[in-house]
């Protein structure tokens, strides 16, 4: 017999395996159209929905206490202090060498090594590599190197104590983070002018301005947890890696371990919402509903057009309209689920539970990241051999290899489309995970505990139906 508590969510799930089993066709930035699939496109969707059913069931059965909360670390090694200022030297030189290239070299955006060092290698190759090493970035990141490096400097000359820095505003939390990560999205995705190197070396160097402020009045490592756009979400998916970072120190967990120790303070909610939808909007800005000729891209450009806006930031503003609304989206499921957790269990305010659940997105994001940019990843990031040789555009060999080109064959669209299924459904298993085992932390009763899930399998499965309908919405 099926609680009555859980047969509105389940009868939800139900409807949204239906429309997993729709025909789909999926295409990575239109970079390469996918095949014919050995197995037909409906088992995949049927599959999907399959798998997190009984993962859910499977959770309910086999989890019976949380064991994510304290899991242990065990120490692996210790980094040598050279290792680490080699490491921040390297970003700093990084940093340097794509401003650069972005001022002096050809504004032909794919010439120049700056738009594909920040939108591929940056963007895209640092979360491939945190989820494996560890919180990569922080090791990497110029400007924390830079106000380290000052903070250091500034100790050895004042020969004295340097004053305290600011408290840091709780109440502000990370919401700097989360209109950053905004911001570098509508860059990427809705700035007319994102392929132009100078305008993106400008904004480098105005962010790292911002940051080298926050540092020195705040303090590094405070302002890095809270501020840095890019530190926290690169960060959030370091929390599903098995190697942590630590004062200098690595130490080696369990994958998804290091999740449920996701701060909870304000804003952290609106980072992962953010990191989704922003994600979540690339994916629908190129399907026919957003493209088409009557699409909604073009009716709210001709709305603003007959504002009296020029058309060019009529566009601006019909996509700007478009990437908040799928945050808003993305929001608003997340909240659902929430509130359908606090009806089963009222001991906790919906506001208490969003946060506590919160870290039980990263897996989405992360899966949401290798969803969307493989392709990208693997096809454009290609293109370092020969933008490292000739990072200017001008035609010079400094690496010898500025006559190389992109292989399409390294990977084939059929097993881009694997990869891409696979990364959904493990993240969104991965996020079932979490949120069962937060649930047996929260709930002592472990019934009530398990029919708060039901709203939570509820917002998974929405959360694939929505990846594996906008990766088949680029290709429609």
């Amino acid at each position: 017999m099926i609680p009555r508590a859980a047969r509105l969510p389940l009868a939800a799930l139900l409807a949204a395996a239906c429309s997993l089993g729709l025909p789909a066709a999926a295409s990575a930035h239109g970079i390469a159209q996918r095949a014919d699939l050995p197995i037909p496109e409906w088992l995949f969707a049927w599959g999907a929905a399959f798998v997190l059913l009984v993962s859910f069931v499977a959770l309910a059965i086999l989890w019976p206490r949380a064991v994510l909360e304290q899991a242990p670390e065990r120490p692996l090694l210790r980094v040598p202090l050279v290792l680490e200022v080699l490491a921040g030297a390297f970003g700093v030189f990084s940093f340097g060498a794509v401003v650069y290239a972005g001022f002096a070299g050809t504004q032909t955006g794919t010439a120049n090594l700056a738009p594909t060092a920040i939108f591929v290698l940056f963007w895209v190759g640092i979360p491939f590599l945190t989820v494996l090493f560890g919180d990569v970035f922080a090791a990497i990141s110029p400007w924390r190197a830079v106000g380290r490096g000052a903070g250091w400097l500034a100790a050895r000359v004042a020969r004295a104590q340097l004053p305290e820095p600011l408290a840091y505003p709780e109440r502000v939390g990370r919401w700097p983070a989360a209109l950053g990560i905004l911001a570098f999205a509508w860059v990427e995705l809705v700035y007319v002018n994102r392929d132009q190197p100078s305008a993106l070396a400008i904004m480098a160097v105005a962010y790292a301005v911002v940051m080298l402020v926050g540092m020195s009045l705040y303090g590094v490592d405070t302002w890095t947890r809270n501020a840095d756009a890019f530190g926290v979400a690169f960060g959030l998916f370091a929390l599903l890696a098995p190697l942590h970072w630590k004062e200098r120190r690595v130490f080696l967990r369990p994958p998804l371990v290091g999740a449920p120790r996701m701060p909870t303070g304000a804003g952290a909610v609106a980072m992962v919402c953010v990191m989704i939808g922003t994600t979540s909007f690339d994916g629908f800005s190129q399907g026919g509903i957003w493209l088409s000729a009557d699409g909604l891209a073009q009716r709210f450009s001709d709305a603003f057009h007959g504002l009296g806006f020029g058309q060019e930031t009529a566009v601006e503003l019909a996509y700007t309209v478009g990437l908040i609304a799928v945050v808003c989206l993305v929001a608003g499921l997340y909240r659902l689920g929430v509130a359908g957790m606090r009806s089963v269990g009222r001991d906790h305010t919906t506001d208490q539970l969003s946060r506590l659940f919160a870290h039980t997105l990263i897996p989405i994001a992360l899966a949401y990241v290798v969803a969307h940019y493989f392709s990208l990843l693997a096809y454009q990031g290609q293109a370092i051999a020969y933008l490292a040789s000739d990072p200017l555009g001008n035609g010079s060999n400094l690496l010898g290899t500025s006559s190389a080109t992109i292989d399409y064959g390294v990977v084939g669209a059929n097993g881009i489309w694997y990869v891409q299924v696979a990364a959904l459904v493990i993240g969104h298993v991965a996020a079932l995970i979490l949120a069962h085992d937060r649930a047996l932390a929260t709930w002592r009763d472990p019934r009530v505990a398990t029919r708060s899930q039901y709203w939570m399998l509820l917002v998974m499965v929405s959360f694939t139906c929505i990846g594996l309908w906008l990766l088949s919405a680029a290709s429609k």
